[in-house]
């Protein structure tokens, strides 16, 4: 396994494979990887010749209040995951690389990046689109897998790809999740014992909600009602937010009559999760409140 740090290398290294009809395919990390990247590195290994891990914690993605010294960067580790299951290339730049003095350029996000996490998290949009771009610039894949955890990220990388035509093919996978159903995440790590614990109730609520609209329900505020009622069981929950979603815009619905998805953010102590469920709206589902 090669590891890269310069952009100037690693933009060689794609040309000369693109050049011999390689196909090349990225999962664009920030490291602390675990058995959910683990799944995606799986999944791109069968869809691409060539496979590239980026292992980047990007400042620009990180709010003020956000703690990104301390985001963990267990690089030995990542390394190690990657060497076994076989990428060819781990892409390690650095922040001075990928934002060399004088760098100016940022990408504007859609609208639908403008809701939920990009309400929580002013600025955290504009850092992933530009951070992607410029990724996808460097490394030029054919392929890119993103996991659904972050499902608005994914649906930004989407519609990113089609208006700047960067000619990338975007895969989402599905969640990866520990056995109690709380989704993997790096921050996972920064969890007590006893936000652990009562950390699977936010996986509970949403399935709660999603059980409901496919068993009928059509109102989105009785779905709502329905999953702030199981996280009231766990008074050390604070939700951010809990929505039932078109599945395309992102925009809240009112009345569930297409496919849905539920969006969730809470915090648990410090610590701040997201995770989403997708619904399944039947054409015959009957109106129930």
């Amino acid at each position: 396994m090669k590891i890269i740090r310069a952009p100037q290398r690693m933009a060689v290294w794609s040309e000369r494979l693109r050049r011999e009809g390689v196909t090349i395919g990225i999962v664009p990390t920030m490291g602390a990887l675990h058995d959910g990247h683990r799944a995606l590195i799986r999944a791109a290994r069968l869809q691409c010749d060539a496979l590239v891990v980026s292992i980047f914690v990007n400042p620009t993605q990180f709010g003020p209040t956000e703690h990104f010294e301390q985001y963990p960067r267990p690089i030995q580790k990542d390394r190690a995951l990657c060497r076994e299951e076989g990428v060819d290339v781990c892409f390690e730049p650095t922040t001075a690389g990928m934002y060399p003095e004088g760098f100016q350029t940022v990408v504007t996000v859609p609208a639908i990046a403008r809701r939920w996490e990009g309400e929580s998290r002013p600025h955290h949009f504009t850092g992933v689109a530009t951070v992607v771009t410029k990724l996808f610039g460097m490394v030029r894949p054919h392929i890119a897998l993103f996991g659904q955890k972050d499902y608005q990220q994914s649906a930004l990388v989407r519609q990113l790809v089609k208006d700047l035509n960067l000619g990338v093919e975007i895969v989402v996978r599905p969640t990866v999740r520990e056995r109690d159903g709380l989704a993997m995440s790096s921050r996972n790590v920064y969890l007590t014992t006893e936000g652990r614990r009562i950390a699977p109730m936010f996986f509970h609520a949403l399935q709660a909600g999603r059980r409901a609209i496919e068993d009928g329900t059509t109102d989105a505020e009785s779905a709502q009602a329905i999953m702030h009622k199981v996280i009231a069981g766990a008074r050390a929950i604070q939700i951010d937010y809990l929505a039932v979603c078109d599945r395309a815009t992102l925009e809240p619905l009112m009345r569930i009559d297409r496919q849905a998805v539920l969006l969730g953010a809470v915090r648990i102590g410090s610590v701040r999760l997201i995770d989403n469920v997708l619904a399944k709206v039947e054409a015959t589902t009957k109106k129930k409140s």
